[in-house]
């Protein structure tokens, strides 16, 4: 009997992960045609600080966090994608400090195409990670699409004091991020045939990865600000942080954790990587001093369900390496937030 084919669902979509995201300065467009309907005063975060969720305060104090995220398959396995998907959608609210609640599922299909069993092997993958979180997958919603896309609408709940924001860092901050770099590239080598099973089978793991650190973390007065490292890559999500808080940051190249020479550099060496890593580079050259080719590849890299980047007080540096240590993070800093630059490009990379 003839073997069927595999179906490698990354050949159905002309994106893949968070790489999907609209570019920086496309989306900027978008949000400045956007007119105002209204000041709600217990909306904590919305759509003004491109932070992860919107946060909205209840009468009681405690908050909720709302937040959704679908892309393009990144990875040929169904389960693994709805893996992925789940797994960054969730990672949201750990970037906010919160605790997620429960989730709802986003799903557009190709039914003729790929059938229906394919899309329940996504979901399952969802639910497992729905399941680590402890919370449930409650419902969703589903479409016809031409390409197949999937993710969640994720509901999750903090205190008021241990929110964490995109753009609260402060002056003499020690940064961190508490996953290696690099998954963008590794994926566009899969996409295009090159990837070994073994470095297929890293990112994969890297991104079904919870970054549950976060709740540990928010409840540290001395960790300032927090953001996950998604598809506008490390450079695009520092700036974010710097932007909010009208700071500047110095970032030690050589202590920026990659998924290492011996996986990167023999894609590299073909000049594999997303078409976005230069989409970003665009976005982002004219605020970050000049970059080599290294550089520009690994800190434009698009992640998906990347690590946590987070500005923390030096006096609290012990206690968050534990948190990171505990929850297999990396837990050397990568560089620190400074004063605003004057005269000077907003980041600043060093070695």
């Amino acid at each position: 009997m003839e073997e069927k084919e595999l179906i490698k669902l990354t050949q159905f979509s002309s994106g893949s992960g968070c790489g999907c995201k609209i570019a920086p300065a496309d989306l900027q467009d978008i949000l400045s045609g956007i007119v105002p309907t209204g000041n709600f005063e217990n909306l904590l975060v919305g759509n003004t600080s491109n932070d992860d969720a919107a946060v909205m305060q209840l009468p009681n104090g405690d908050c909720i966090i709302s937040t959704t995220d679908f892309f393009m398959p990144i990875v040929d396995d169904a389960r693994s994608f709805g893996r992925i998907a789940a797994a960054n959608a969730i990672s949201d609210v750990y970037a906010m400090g919160g605790e997620p609640m429960m989730a709802l599922a986003i799903l557009g299909w190709p039914i003729e195409q790929l059938g229906a069993a394919l899309a329940s092997e996504v979901i399952n993958g969802a639910q497992e990670i729905c399941a680590e979180a402890g919370i449930p997958l409650a419902g969703g919603h589903s479409i016809a699409s031409k390409e197949p896309i999937f993710g969640l609408a994720v509901t999750g709940k903090t205190k008021a004091e241990n929110l964490k924001r995109n753009n609260a860092a402060k002056a003499g901050d020690l940064l961190f991020i508490t996953k290696p770099i690099g998954v963008g590239i590794v994926s566009t080598a899969m996409k295009r045939g090159k990837a070994s099973e073994a470095d297929i089978s890293l990112i994969t793991k890297q991104m079904s990865t919870l970054n549950k650190a976060g709740l540990s973390l928010s409840a540290i007065d001395g960790v300032h600000s927090m953001t996950d490292v998604t598809g506008f890559g490390l450079l695009g999500h520092l700036i974010e942080m710097c932007e909010g808080a009208g700071l500047s940051a110095e970032v030690d190249f050589k202590k920026v954790p990659t998924l290492g020479n011996e996986v990167l550099a023999p894609y590299l060496a073909q000049f594999i990587m997303p078409d976005n890593t230069m989409r970003n580079f665009k976005a982002f050259n004219e605020k970050v001093s000049k970059l080599n080719a290294q550089q520009l590849q690994l800190l434009c890299d698009p992640q998906t369900n990347g690590g946590l980047l987070i500005a923390i007080d030096s006096a609290a540096e012990e206690n968050v390496k534990s948190i990171l240590l505990e929850h297999n993070c990396y837990f050397e800093s990568i560089g620190r937030i400074t004063e605003k630059a004057i005269d000077a490009p907003l980041i600043s990379i060093i070695n």
